[in-house]
Protein backbone atom coordinates (compact mmCIF):
# COMPACT_ATOMS: atom_id res chain seq x y z
CA UNK A 1 0.00 0.00 0.00
CA UNK A 2 2.83 2.26 -0.17
CA UNK A 3 5.07 0.89 -3.31
CA UNK A 4 2.73 0.89 -6.13
CA UNK A 5 -0.01 3.88 -5.05
CA UNK A 6 -0.98 6.95 -6.61
CA UNK A 7 -0.05 10.49 -4.91
CA UNK A 8 -1.78 11.75 -1.41
CA UNK A 9 -4.83 13.45 -2.82
CA UNK A 10 -7.66 14.72 -0.88
CA UNK A 11 -9.68 11.63 -1.77
CA UNK A 12 -12.62 12.54 -3.43
CA UNK A 13 -11.83 11.14 -6.88
CA UNK A 14 -14.63 9.72 -8.66
CA UNK A 15 -12.03 7.41 -10.63
CA UNK A 16 -8.79 6.31 -9.35
CA UNK A 17 -7.13 3.65 -11.38
CA UNK A 18 -3.78 3.78 -9.84
CA UNK A 19 -5.36 3.43 -6.08
CA UNK A 20 -3.73 2.43 -3.13
CA UNK A 21 -2.52 -1.23 -4.35
CA UNK A 22 -1.85 -0.46 -7.93
CA UNK A 23 -3.42 -2.28 -10.74
CA UNK A 24 -0.64 -5.09 -11.29
CA UNK A 25 -0.84 -5.71 -7.55
CA UNK A 26 -4.31 -5.97 -7.55
CA UNK A 27 -4.61 -8.31 -9.78
CA UNK A 28 -2.18 -10.07 -8.32
CA UNK A 29 -4.24 -10.50 -5.38
CA UNK A 30 -7.17 -11.36 -6.48
CA UNK A 31 -5.41 -13.84 -8.62
CA UNK A 32 -4.16 -15.42 -5.57
CA UNK A 33 -7.07 -15.33 -3.56
CA UNK A 34 -9.28 -17.35 -5.98
CA UNK A 35 -6.77 -19.81 -6.53
CA UNK A 36 -6.02 -20.17 -2.74
CA UNK A 37 -7.53 -23.14 -1.08
CA UNK A 38 -6.05 -21.97 2.24
CA UNK A 39 -8.89 -22.22 5.11
CA UNK A 40 -7.60 -18.38 6.03
CA UNK A 41 -6.37 -15.98 3.78
CA UNK A 42 -4.72 -13.55 6.12
CA UNK A 43 -4.01 -10.06 4.09
CA UNK A 44 -1.38 -8.01 5.72
CA UNK A 45 -1.12 -4.70 4.88
CA UNK A 46 0.75 -1.21 5.54
CA UNK A 47 -2.62 0.54 5.85
CA UNK A 48 -5.89 0.44 7.38
CA UNK A 49 -9.26 -0.20 5.31
CA UNK A 50 -11.61 1.86 7.73
CA UNK A 51 -9.77 4.42 9.67
CA UNK A 52 -9.24 7.55 8.64
CA UNK A 53 -5.79 8.90 8.40
CA UNK A 54 -4.48 12.29 7.46
CA UNK A 55 -1.80 12.82 5.62
CA UNK A 56 0.16 15.85 7.17
CA UNK A 57 2.85 17.01 5.24
CA UNK A 58 0.30 17.92 2.73
CA UNK A 59 -2.58 19.28 4.67
CA UNK A 60 -6.14 17.86 6.16
CA UNK A 61 -7.43 17.74 2.95
CA UNK A 62 -5.15 14.68 2.30
CA UNK A 63 -5.53 11.47 3.22
CA UNK A 64 -2.98 8.83 4.02
CA UNK A 65 -4.48 5.61 4.09
CA UNK A 66 -7.37 4.42 2.17
CA UNK A 67 -10.65 6.27 4.00
CA UNK A 68 -10.82 10.24 3.69
CA UNK A 69 -13.71 10.97 5.82
CA UNK A 70 -16.98 10.80 3.67
CA UNK A 71 -19.34 7.98 4.96
CA UNK A 72 -20.98 8.03 1.37
CA UNK A 73 -20.05 5.71 -1.81
CA UNK A 74 -16.75 4.80 -2.88
CA UNK A 75 -14.42 7.32 -3.79
CA UNK A 76 -10.40 7.77 -4.33
CA UNK A 77 -8.77 5.07 -2.95
CA UNK A 78 -11.77 3.34 -1.36
CA UNK A 79 -13.09 2.31 -5.30
CA UNK A 80 -10.28 0.06 -5.53
CA UNK A 81 -11.09 -1.79 -1.80
CA UNK A 82 -14.78 -1.61 -3.22
CA UNK A 83 -13.61 -3.44 -6.28
CA UNK A 84 -11.51 -6.16 -4.15
CA UNK A 85 -14.25 -6.81 -1.31
CA UNK A 86 -16.85 -7.44 -4.42
CA UNK A 87 -14.23 -9.59 -6.13
CA UNK A 88 -13.99 -11.94 -2.74
CA UNK A 89 -17.86 -11.97 -2.47
CA UNK A 90 -18.58 -12.74 -5.96
CA UNK A 91 -15.76 -15.26 -6.12
CA UNK A 92 -17.56 -17.00 -3.16
CA UNK A 93 -14.02 -16.78 -1.32
CA UNK A 94 -14.27 -17.31 2.24
CA UNK A 95 -11.94 -16.91 5.10
CA UNK A 96 -10.33 -13.52 4.65
CA UNK A 97 -9.02 -11.28 7.70
CA UNK A 98 -7.01 -8.03 7.43
CA UNK A 99 -4.24 -7.47 9.55
CA UNK A 100 -3.29 -3.63 9.37
CA UNK A 101 -0.75 -0.90 11.17
CA UNK A 102 0.40 2.45 11.04
CA UNK A 103 -2.05 4.33 13.29
CA UNK A 104 -0.06 4.34 16.33
CA UNK A 105 -2.44 2.38 18.36
CA UNK A 106 -3.97 -0.91 18.12
CA UNK A 107 -8.18 -1.69 17.43
CA UNK A 108 -10.63 -4.16 16.29
CA UNK A 109 -13.35 -3.22 13.41
CA UNK A 110 -15.63 -5.47 11.98
CA UNK A 111 -16.97 -4.53 8.58
CA UNK A 112 -20.97 -5.47 7.48
CA UNK A 113 -22.18 -4.29 4.16
CA UNK A 114 -25.62 -3.91 6.39
CA UNK A 115 -23.86 -0.82 8.09
CA UNK A 116 -21.96 0.38 4.84
CA UNK A 117 -22.60 2.99 1.85
CA UNK A 118 -20.99 0.63 -0.59
CA UNK A 119 -22.88 -2.71 0.19
CA UNK A 120 -21.63 -5.21 -1.82
CA UNK A 121 -19.21 -7.08 -0.24
CA UNK A 122 -19.10 -9.74 2.81
CA UNK A 123 -18.79 -8.86 6.44
CA UNK A 124 -14.77 -9.09 7.60
CA UNK A 125 -12.63 -8.31 9.84
CA UNK A 126 -9.57 -5.89 10.88
CA UNK A 127 -7.23 -6.21 12.92
CA UNK A 128 -5.00 -2.91 13.85
CA UNK A 129 -1.39 -2.40 15.32
CA UNK A 130 1.72 -0.91 15.60
CA UNK A 131 4.39 0.45 14.78
CA UNK A 132 6.40 -0.47 18.21
CA UNK A 133 8.45 1.57 19.41
CA UNK A 134 6.99 5.23 18.11
CA UNK A 135 4.81 7.64 19.22
CA UNK A 136 1.33 7.17 20.03
CA UNK A 137 -1.52 8.83 18.93
CA UNK A 138 -5.77 8.68 19.75
CA UNK A 139 -7.77 6.28 17.73
CA UNK A 140 -8.32 7.74 13.76
CA UNK A 141 -11.93 8.79 13.44
CA UNK A 142 -14.23 5.81 11.11
CA UNK A 143 -15.57 5.93 7.87
CA UNK A 144 -18.77 4.68 7.04
CA UNK A 145 -18.05 3.94 3.64
CA UNK A 146 -17.42 -0.17 4.36
CA UNK A 147 -19.74 -0.49 7.57
CA UNK A 148 -16.94 -0.65 9.85
CA UNK A 149 -17.86 -1.33 14.05
CA UNK A 150 -14.89 -0.57 16.20
CA UNK A 151 -15.48 -3.80 18.45
CA UNK A 152 -12.36 -2.56 20.82
CA UNK A 153 -9.43 0.04 21.19
CA UNK A 154 -6.67 0.81 22.95
CA UNK A 155 -5.41 4.27 22.37
CA UNK A 156 -4.18 7.61 24.80
CA UNK A 157 -6.01 10.72 24.46
CA UNK A 158 -3.10 12.80 23.81
CA UNK A 159 -1.03 12.80 20.76
CA UNK A 160 2.38 11.25 19.99
CA UNK A 161 2.83 10.04 23.30
CA UNK A 162 6.46 8.91 23.97
CA UNK A 163 7.15 4.89 23.93
CA UNK A 164 8.47 5.53 27.31
CA UNK A 165 4.85 6.62 28.45
CA UNK A 166 3.40 3.21 26.95
CA UNK A 167 0.71 2.49 24.54
CA UNK A 168 3.02 0.39 22.10
CA UNK A 169 1.17 -2.86 20.97
CA UNK A 170 1.46 -5.61 18.83
CA UNK A 171 -0.73 -8.55 17.66
CA UNK A 172 -0.62 -12.24 17.38
CA UNK A 173 -2.38 -14.83 15.32
CA UNK A 174 -2.46 -18.44 16.17
CA UNK A 175 -4.36 -20.87 13.70
CA UNK A 176 -5.26 -24.20 15.40
CA UNK A 177 -4.62 -27.20 13.12
CA UNK A 178 -7.02 -29.28 14.41
CA UNK A 179 -10.43 -27.44 14.80
CA UNK A 180 -9.17 -24.54 11.99
CA UNK A 181 -10.02 -21.77 14.34
CA UNK A 182 -8.27 -18.52 13.85
CA UNK A 183 -7.39 -15.93 17.13
CA UNK A 184 -6.39 -12.88 17.34
CA UNK A 185 -4.58 -11.60 20.66
CA UNK A 186 -4.23 -7.98 20.81
CA UNK A 187 -0.69 -7.78 23.42
CA UNK A 188 0.95 -4.88 25.09
CA UNK A 189 4.50 -4.34 24.57
CA UNK A 190 5.42 -6.65 28.14
CA UNK A 191 2.84 -9.62 26.22
CA UNK A 192 -0.27 -8.54 28.64
CA UNK A 193 -3.27 -9.67 26.65
CA UNK A 194 -5.70 -6.73 25.81
CA UNK A 195 -8.34 -8.68 23.59
CA UNK A 196 -9.07 -11.86 21.92
CA UNK A 197 -11.28 -12.84 18.97
CA UNK A 198 -11.60 -16.30 17.85
CA UNK A 199 -13.00 -16.83 14.07
CA UNK A 200 -14.57 -19.85 13.39
CA UNK A 201 -13.74 -21.50 9.83
CA UNK A 202 -15.95 -21.05 6.55
CA UNK A 203 -18.35 -19.00 9.11
CA UNK A 204 -19.89 -15.76 6.85
CA UNK A 205 -20.66 -12.26 8.73
CA UNK A 206 -19.16 -13.49 12.24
Amino acid sequence: MRTYRGANSAGDETVDPQGILGREQLEWLERELARSRAVWKVIAADMPIGLVVPDTTEGRQHVEAVAQGDPGAPLGRELQIAELLRFVKHRRITGTVWLTADVHHTSAQHYRPERAAFGDFEPFWEFVSGPLNAGAFPASALDGTFGPERVWVKAPSASNVSPAGGYQFFGEVDIDGDSGELTVRMREQDGTVLFTKTLQPGLVGQ
